[in-house]
């Protein structure tokens, strides 16, 4: 994407916005139009995202994103799997495994957002640049979480079945699988809200400060 705009393109596209009618969310304005910074939105913000999800202390570090030991409630594994993470340490040590392993799937999930970021649909998006501080972000999850988690749901049943879980593994052996898969699907899923989450922190951010992107689509449309 060409990343120069000239006074007029961007007096163009303010001038533009304040116009639109919600349907007209494709209307070019200058180089670009309204869904070009929509995507840009999207595309900064999960990029920064990412970035800090993988990067040192990854999800752990984070209260917004940390994944957490669930408590897979009455069945036998999950009574004997509760009975474990009561004990701190023990719960603290899976919680590092847990968060060790949403890093690791974070890169894997990075090109399946990207992509659904680039095939998005934006029939209102007007109405996205007008809405809420994670407005985008909102929209996106709705149209692609589900193929993130179901990504995401192999390579979290393979890591929980490894050496670094064997605590985990022992305790469920017992039920046939069923409390397993039950925790493979719940990690999966945090994780997967985990990765939401931060991308609309990004995005919040981007529209209280557009000026700090020096993106000049992002500073005409939401500055």
């Amino acid at each position: 994407m060409d990343q120069s705009i000239d006074l007029l393109d961007r007096r163009r596209l303010i001038a533009a916005m304040a116009l639109l009618p919600l349907a007209a969310c494709a209307t070019p304005m200058g180089r670009y139009t309204v869904e070009d910074a929509v995507r840009r939105l999207l595309e900064l913000s999960s990029e920064r995202a990412f970035a800090r999800l993988t990067g040192p202390g990854g999800f752990y570090d984070d209260q917004l994103t940390r994944i957490v030991p669930p408590d897979l409630g009455g069945g036998k594994g999950g009574a004997v799997l509760g009975a474990l993470l009561r004990t701190r340490a023990v719960r603290d040590r899976v919680a590092m495994g847990l968060n060790d392993v949403a890093v690791d799937m974070a890169d894997n999930a990075a090109p399946i957002v990207m992509d659904a970021v680039r095939r998005m649909t934006l029939t209102d998006a007007v109405a996205v640049l007008r809405g809420g501080p994670t407005a985008a972000t909102d929209l996106l999850a709705r149209e692609a979480r589900g193929s993130v988690v179901e990504m995401l749901l192999p390579g979290t049943s393979s890591a929980l079945d490894s050496d670094m879980f064997e605590m985990l593994t022992a305790a469920l052996s017992a039920t046939g699988g069923k409390d397993y898969a039950a925790l493979a699907d719940n990690v999966s899923g945090q994780i997967g809200d985990a990765i939401f989450r931060a991308i609309g922190r990004e995005e919040a951010e981007i529209r209280r400060d557009p000026r700090a992107t020096g993106d000049p689509i992002l500073m005409a449309l939401l500055g």
